[in-house]
């Protein structure tokens, strides 16, 4: 009976997994409470709740889900935005959570009208500006309680406020936030064993505490179960009611889309398929249960998940003892947390801001299209110094525009424009028949039509992905192809990376001047497709393409 529910051969894995992903989640979740404005019981409170729920009722078994950096930064905004309207906190709450829990069930209607289907189509310069531009606020935010000082609330406040921060600098709070940050960069070098950011916050904690530095602290948090928090939800003047739908609007799109992209990181490292919608479905059930008890809203977290499946976590029931260890922390250690410096937190979470910002989009500005570098470095300065919820919005428009141009030159050249072909049983063309009837058990020739935009990225991937095993050479015609923009590149450079994984090795035919010129400056060719094995047309590519086979 019991194994028709669950295989007991992954209990000893999940256990493991999950247990240590909830201790990697326990100071992340301290500290994003803390910048959320809501205290650290807050994210303690989210990363329960959206830990054991989302496990449950979502589509990603291995997932472990709870605060993260984007959703953090947007609960932030909307803590902050909502004390100007209220004028106190206390008066805030009903706005705060109630956005939260709008934001949690339309995360649920997008899972029952599918439409995961369409997130895939973001432009990825704009998910590139956005997440780096949310990392930027972390560090900027995260500056002034590094030297012990209260923060503005926004970063052009903390930029114009900085001449206090080295007139005012607490200098035993410096040293604490220096010794977290050596010590999250220095110990993963002894031992990956303990997560480096738990080993900070408690040494750096425990040192602070004898020392009897006057330095500041979270403070008091409550302990026991939580309660319910629907009194002021009902109580949200009609005038805020735009808010209300705003920022629930963007954490749900924002949450959704920071799921899946660690739902699609778990299926590639568990050779699994995470059910898209069911996943939306059970991060809306989890973030709208942790606006009912106080906690900040969450999504799929990307180091809890790989640390899940790393530890042996196979189903969800590893996910949800992640959340379950939390909820044991709460209660039975909370007091002690009262004690944790807001500098320690601090010290853990720049480093935190550090790696969402996205490297790989920023070292490749001077080389991909123009169009597509004004477009990110828009969306992270406006994500960064204005509006989060006009960045994406901004972002979108922009792309959608420029794809526009861009498509109206090609169709002015007489070009065929949006189409995948090749991928569904076409015909080979008449120049690659004879060869192609003569290797079929062997190669597989794909043809591209059109400019591989972001448009079309998520679907390229896909078809790749259907190239059996037994293939040993996959043939990619780009003879119709005019143009390459940063969201296609960095889907061809997943793609080849996957196959060549597989030991299966790649040519490309027929490049023209714009899909070369991006693909050898982001070094996708030679690093990943060696130069041999890129030709001007696709007879050319035969005879290297037999020599490699007889070997």
């Amino acid at each position: 009976m019991i194994k028709s529910i669950y295989n007991t051969k992954f209990l000893k894995g999940d256990i493991t997994g999950g247990l240590v992903a909830g201790v990697v989640a326990l100071p992340l979740a301290l500290a994003f409470g803390v910048q959320s404005g809501l205290g650290a019981i807050a994210g303690l409170y989210g990363a329960i709740a959206v830990g054991i729920l989302a496990a449950l009722f979502g589509g990603t078994a291995t997932q472990a889900s709870g605060p993260t950096g984007p959703m953090t930064v947007v609960s932030a905004a909307l803590v902050a935005n909502a004390i100007e309207v209220a004028g106190s906190l206390q008066d805030a709450m009903g706005i705060i959570l109630l956005s939260f829990l709008i934001g949690g069930a339309l995360q649920i209607v997008f899972g029952l009208i599918n439409i995961a289907g369409y997130i895939k189509y973001f432009p990825y310069p704009v998910i590139s500006g956005f997440m780096s531009g949310v990392g930027l606020i972390i560090i900027i935010l995260q500056i002034f309680p590094f030297v012990g000082l209260g923060s503005p609330k926004s970063t052009l406040k903390v930029v114009m406020d900085l001449p206090r921060l080295f007139a005012e600098f607490n200098w035993q709070a410096l040293v604490l936030g220096g010794l977290t940050v050596l010590i999250y960069y220095i110990f993963p070098k002894i031992t990956k064993a303990i997560p480096s950011a738990l080993v900070a916050l408690i040494s750096v904690s425990i040192f602070a505490y004898f020392t009897k530095w006057d330095i500041p602290v979270i403070g008091e948090i409550p302990s026991g179960l939580p309660s319910l928090q629907l009194e002021g939800m009902f109580s949200v003047d009609s005038s805020a009611y735009f808010m209300v739908l705003e920022y629930g609007m963007v954490l749900a799109v924002l949450g959704s889309i920071d799921s899946l992209l660690t739902s699609v990181i778990a299926d590639n490292m568990t050779k699994t398929k995470h059910n898209s919608n069911r996943e939306l479905i059970g991060q809306g059930i989890g973030n709208m249960v942790a606006a009912l008890i106080g906690g900040i809203p969450g999504a799929g977290a990307t180091k809890g998940t790989v640390v899940n499946i790393n530890n042996g976590g196979r189903t969800r029931l590893s996910g949800a003892l992640h959340g379950a260890f939390l909820l044991t922390v709460l209660l039975g250690l909370s007091s002690l947390a009262a004690y944790i410096p807001l500098a320690v937190l601090a010290g853990i979470l720049i480093p935190i801001g550090f790696k969402i910002i996205d490297k790989k989009g920023l070292k490749h500005l001077r080389v991909i299209p123009k169009a597509d570098a004004a477009v990110l470095i828009i969306v992270l300065l406006w994500t960064t110094f204005g509006s989060l919820i006009q960045a994406v919005g901004i972002g979108v428009t922009l792309a959608a525009l420029l794809f526009m141009k861009r498509a109206s030159d090609i169709g002015e050249k007489g070009m065929q424009i949006g189409t995948l072909a090749g991928f569904d049983g076409e015909k080979p063309w008449e120049d690659e028949t004879d060869f192609y009837e003569k290797f079929r058990d062997k190669i597989f020739i794909k043809h591209l039509y059109g400019p591989l935009f972001f448009g079309f990225t998520s679907h390229f991937q896909e078809q790749v992905k259907t190239v059996g095993d037994d293939i040993k050479i996959l043939v990619l015609r780009m003879d119709r192809v005019p143009h390459v923009d940063q969201s296609g590149v960095y889907a061809l450079e997943n793609a080849v990376l996957d196959l060549t994984l597989k030991g299966m090795k790649v040519v490309i035919t027929g490049l023209q001047d714009q899909p070369k010129d991006i693909l050898t400056s982001v070094g996708i060719i030679p690093d990943l497709i060696p130069e041999e094995q890129v030709f001007t047309n696709i007879e050319e590519s035969f005879d290297w393409i037999a020599n490699e086979l007889k070997q």
